[in-house]
């Protein structure tokens, strides 16, 4: 492949956030920023956060102001210029036909006697975005069962994202119209902006990002992501024939290593080598 643009997206929190516990390189953003502000790429950020913990984000780690960015894992979608934020309307036009005209209260209600889930805050929801805690010993296949029962009954068409907040140790569970995952969201705005396959790169790290690194969208797992995410995301690529389209990122072996922003520069050297000139520090 050799795209002469690039359309890079990529997670925040673990990806480009360092807020894990393994180390990051202290010239890995630099050197993602530097790469970002070439004429070739554009940025967007894919992220489980809503827009002011994005923009909040962006200011506490220098990290570089983005293109686009799909947030509250697929629901919210925006186009930034120059600090302006505009969201796209028309995506979610696309996404409300899956709830079949019920509101974000009506949901709720009928998912309400299901005990093992406490509502999320306020500010973590949104229209299109019904989000819940869960314990992690919770049994998850079981209560999602029971979610999808009931949102049938009400004829909703809707997605269960599941994920865990490493370092609070708690289960994040996600209800989505069935087509505003971080995946459809992608999709979408590559078709927007005119985007062939062989140029956009997907990164991640949690399991809200395995929809992307799962599927047939070129895909690096930043190396200090978890080994069960790195298996299920190997697992799901394998199964619907993409295993080729997803990259494990490594530590040792590169300069930078390739955790956070590093994984995310060693995915491009993989799979984008007619970029290596502008990825210095990143050299085997």
């Amino acid at each position: 492949m050799n795209p002469k643009r690039l359309l890079l997206c990529t997670d925040m929190d673990r990806t480009v956030i360092p807020n894990g516990s393994q180390p990051e390189h202290p010239a890995a953003r630099e050197q993602f920023r530097a790469f970002c502000l070439q004429p070739e790429v554009r940025l967007a950020y894919v992220t489980g956060r809503h827009l002011q913990l994005v923009q909040q984000a962006i200011a506490d780690y220098a990290l570089p102001e983005p293109d686009y960015a799909i947030t509250d894992v697929g629901s919210k979608l925006y186009q930034c210029s120059d600090g302006d934020w505009f969201e796209m309307e028309l995506w979610e036009e696309q996404i409300a036909t899956d709830w079949r005209g019920k509101s974000h209260a009506q949901l709720e209600q009928a998912l309400r006697p299901i005990s093992a889930l406490t509502l999320q805050e306020q500010k973590k929801q949104n229209r299109f975005k019904l989000s819940y805690y869960l314990p992690l010993d919770a049994d998850q296949d079981r209560v999602m069962q029971r979610m999808q029962d009931r949102l049938a009954e009400l004829d909703v068409a809707a997605s269960l994202i599941w994920s865990v907040d490493e370092p609070k140790q708690i289960g994040l569970l996600d209800v989505l119209p069935q087509t505003a995952t971080k995946r459809h969201g992608l999709q979408f705005l590559q078709q927007q902006l005119g985007y062939t396959h062989d140029e956009v790169l997907f990164a991640g790290d949690s399991g809200n990002d395995l929809p992307v690194l799962g599927s047939s969208v070129c895909s690096v797992l930043v190396a200090n992501a978890s080994e069960e995410v790195k298996q299920l995301a190997c697992k799901m690529a394998s199964r619907s024939g993409h295993a080729d389209s997803l990259y494990l990122a490594q530590q040792s072996g590169f300069s930078l290593g390739g955790n956070y922003a590093a994984g995310v520069l060693q995915g491009v050297w993989h799979f984008h080598p007619e970029f290596r000139p502008q990825l210095q520090g990143i050299e085997l």
